[in-house]
């Protein structure tokens, strides 16, 4: 998948004055319910994406789409229904005009990390935190995400929609990280954000490099742990007093992210 490539495909949401009798089935509505499982999705290479912002994203980017559902004609597949119809296929609370159901794609090659500044995801589980991480990654024009098997699956509903359509924007791979890590040169900057880390702000950052953001609970596993050269801490500027004990892994990402890209100009090795 491509990050910026630009299309001439536009999503029309104009009304079409088109009458249609209801016609999703109860199959349909099953089918589309059934993705929500990860083993549903692999099964079926499918995915679904919801809103004109995600939808639009993904299909310029080239994603190929199985179904389109929407209140008004889009593209010649749409299959048109009522907001009732739409309501009952969704997995939002306040469904967005479409719903796709688009195609997994086959493989994703990930870059060469030199020359590279990338996040490596290692055991983050939570959806939205994942879907989060992903759209700040886009903001901040990291160029690769490298992710644990066990990191939450990137075509669940939740993290695609929490993207808002940067899932389609940048390469995301599943990998072994040690071992991904350890194919490394000895001299690539690891980074690792740890309690026992140095603070970020009094670090010379380099403008290639992995940064690894750990698990919601238990933060960096000990096998990555082994693995980070360079330990850095978001610090906390209230020391002494009761306050919170740590930050939100997507909301750490993006403090990072901010801090190395302020600085990306100036290289230390």
């Amino acid at each position: 998948m491509s990050c910026g490539r630009k299309s001439s495909f536009v999503l029309d949401f104009r009304p079409h004055h088109r009458n249609f009798a209801p016609m999703i089935s109860k199959n349909q509505i099953k089918w589309v319910h059934s993705l929500e499982l990860k083993k549903n999705r692999r099964r079926e290479g499918l995915f679904v994406a919801e809103g004109p912002k995600v939808v639009g994203d993904l299909l310029r980017a080239g994603f190929k789409t199985r179904q389109i559902f929407a209140t008004t004609m889009m593209t010649a597949d749409t299959q048109l229904v009522t907001d009732e119809e739409l309501q009952r296929i969704s997995f939002l609370q306040h469904p967005q005009e479409v719903l796709a159901v688009l195609e997994i794609p086959a493989n994703t090659a990930p870059i060469a990390p030199e020359g590279h500044l990338s996040l490596a995801l290692d055991g983050v589980q939570d959806p939205g935190n994942v879907g989060t991480i992903i759209r700040i990654a886009d903001w901040f024009g990291i160029d690769c995400i490298y992710c644990s098997p066990d990191t939450a699956d990137i075509y669940n509903p939740k993290v695609v929609q929490a993207t808002m359509g940067s899932i389609a924007h940048l390469p995301i791979v599943y990998t072994d990280l040690p071992q991904f890590l350890d194919s490394l040169p000895e001299t690539f900057p690891v980074y690792g954000t740890l309690l026992d880390g140095n603070n970020i702000y009094d670090q010379s950052l380099t403008s290639e490099g992995i940064i690894v953001m750990g698990n919601e609970g238990n933060g960096i596993s000990e096998a990555i742990r082994q693995r980070i050269t360079r330990r850095i801490l978001i610090p906390n500027f209230h020391q002494g007093s009761e306050r919170a004990e740590s930050l939100n892994v997507a909301i750490a990402t993006a403090i990072t992210c901010s801090e190395f890209r302020r600085r990306r100009s100036v290289i230390f090795y």
